[in-house]
């Protein structure tokens, strides 16, 4: 419990620290005039300043413009953006939300009935909710959505079990490999690294071994098994990653929780993991990605019913066309959860791939 308080108190923090960037801007510009008004500050330094952050802004604008590309696409209603015979257009001419609408559907919540039984009588309190619309895609003109919302529900039921069954063996796996002797550990450290290098190769190559495989057993159109399959995948590498990690861990630390009487399970969840949680948001995310984002194995072993968003995504190509507008919507609000994870993910993820120690 430590630990997720421990994570949500960060949470809490980046998210105060995001509101406050404009005041903190504010008053930082407002510092530097008033240190140049009054001669303790040379003009040269903040132009140079601003020189730079310009500099830097012009090279994030560069990287974002396909981002920027495919939402003007899913802004005109035909997503004639990408191939305009106009030539470049930065801003569509027919700004249309109804894309976005397609992909998303009706959000809406039903009116239920609910019937509350009299005790010791035949009599019942009946309670009528109300029906709540948050977006009727009628109104927008979009008579039969996508399937987002189905495609949705299917990836969370994979990422979810392949992160629950990934992390279950990555952690104490690498606790292990971390902190304790045994016999053939070095084996299985080389048995892992041989994995996390060639792995992903050989998960391509055997494609079809495992097709046929999951067919005799009976388990081409399961969800969980696919789960399975791809938390096998990211045990090896995410592993190694939290193993190397925890590396860096003084083991001080343990042997004064361990002096002080506490119990192995303690000395876990009490010392190590706490110290562990940039290290354990890097392997969350990227077992989560495993199963969110992987394409060709759920393309193959998924029957129709079962999609993943990428999948999902990938069934929006006809043979003679393809849907730009409604293609980009689809794959923006795909991608806007990852984007909004990476961002309050990004300080946990960059100290978890510096595989650095513990400060102080």
């Amino acid at each position: 419990m430590s630990l997720l308080r421990s994570v949500g108190r960060s949470v809490k923090e980046d998210t105060k620290e995001a509101l406050m960037v404009p005041v903190d801007l504010a008053r930082e510009v407002g510092y530097t005039v008033d240190e140049v008004r009054n001669g303790r500050m040379s003009p040269v330094e903040p132009v140079k300043t601003l020189a730079i952050t310009l500099g830097a802004l012009a090279i994030v604008l560069t990287l974002l413009f396909p981002l920027y590309w495919i939402l003007m696409s899913a802004l005109s209603g035909s997503g004639g953006s990408i191939y305009s015979s106009g030539g470049l257009r930065l801003l569509p001419t027919d700004v249309s939300l109804q894309p976005f609408v397609w992909v998303v559907g009706d959000l809406i919540i039903p009116a239920y009935a609910i019937s509350l039984n009299i005790p010791l009588t035949d009599l019942a309190v009946v309670f009528n909710t109300p029906q709540v619309t948050f977006l009727d895609a009628s109104a927008y003109g979009v008579e039969s959505p996508s399937g987002f919302k189905q495609f949705f529900v299917n990836s969370m039921t994979v990422a979810i079990p392949t992160v629950l069954i990934a992390m279950s063996l990555i952690v104490p796996g690498a606790y292990a490999l971390s902190r304790r002797e045994f016999i053939g550990r070095e084996k299985i450290l080389f048995g892992y690294v041989l994995l996390t290098q060639v792995g992903g190769g050989l998960g391509i190559a055997m494609l079809i071994g495992l097709y046929t495989v999951f067919v005799q057993l009976g388990f081409n159109d399961s969800k969980l098994a696919l789960s399975v399959y791809y938390a096998a995948t990211a045990v090896p590498f995410n592993t190694w990653l939290l193993k190397t990690y925890m590396d860096g861990i003084p083991v001080s630390y343990e042997e004064a929780a361990i002096v002080d009487g506490a119990p192995p399970w303690r000395v876990v969840t009490e010392v190590i993991l706490p110290l562990s949680k940039a290290g354990l948001a890097t392997v969350f995310i990227f077992t989560f990605l495993t199963g969110w984002t992987e394409f060709v194995v759920a393309q193959t072993l998924l029957g129709t019913e079962n999609y993943t968003l990428p999948v999902g995504l990938y069934s929006l190509i006809s043979e003679y066309s393809i849907p730009w507008a409604r293609f980009s919507a689809f794959a923006l609000t795909f991608a806007a959860p990852l984007g909004l994870v990476y961002l309050f993910a990004q300080r946990y993820i960059e100290g978890g791939l510096s595989f650095g120690g513990v400060e102080g």
